[in-house]
């Protein structure tokens, strides 16, 4: 992957949205469709809140948030909810960033991948290698801890260039209705039930005009 130029960055956000679902992708980020439900809501509160705490520093951590990222390589620009800087015994300061989400776990890499590529951010514009960082989900009021292998940072790489294609392509995806819909905020814009009844519905009559 070559270098982007500065104006051509995409947002860190948009490798989430991806991992999550290509079509929420693009309708957030080629349509510039957005619809706020009480989950995106109580999301938004938490990170204003986070941002809002400021800076601070404990015994041998320091504490930023609100960090600005970027990586020209892999053509990402965003922000950090929280980034820790441990101090190491050689007196160096180790980065260690913690996404904040309102809800559980999830059973998929969404949110390791966006914490992934701030990470990589951080390690191109700080010239250093981040070994894990954390996810802190409201709804458990637990960090979950997240180490970087190779086997993510590859997902990571990958997942930015599919939104750099898909991006490009200025295309949106087909619906496909699953589980994951129902707490889509964009479920009355994507309509994915609707529109995938009417492909079946244009499908068997091509299918029954065919045969007959």
């Amino acid at each position: 992957m070559t270098d982007q130029n500065i104006d051509d960055l995409i947002m860190i956000s948009a490798l989430q949205h991806y991992a999550f679902c290509p079509r929420q992708c693009a309708l957030i980020h080629v349509e510039h469709i957005w619809a706020e439900n009480s989950r995106t809501a109580e999301g938004r509160i938490m990170h204003e809140r986070v941002h809002e705490e400021g800076n601070e520093m404990r015994a041998g951590v320091r504490i930023e948030r609100g960090v600005s990222l970027r990586s020209l390589h892999l053509g990402l620009i965003g922000k950090a909810d929280v980034v820790e800087f441990h101090r190491q015994e050689s007196g160096a300061w180790l980065p260690f960033p913690v996404e904040y989400k309102r809800g559980k776990p999830k059973p998929d890499h969404c949110d390791k991948v966006q914490l992934c590529a701030q990470a990589l951010c951080l390690e191109e514009m700080l010239h250093t290698n981040i070994p894990e960082g954390a996810l802190f989900y409201g709804q458990t009021r637990r960090r979950l801890d997240v180490p970087f292998d190779d086997i993510l940072r590859r997902e990571t790489e990958d997942t930015a260039r599919q939104v750099r294609e898909l991006l490009n392509s200025g295309k949106t995806p087909k619906p496909v209705y699953a589980k994951r819909c129902k707490n889509c905020s964009l479920m009355a814009d994507c309509l994915p039930k609707a529109i995938q009844k009417r492909r079946s519905v244009k499908s068997y009559l091509q299918r029954m005009t065919g045969e007959s």
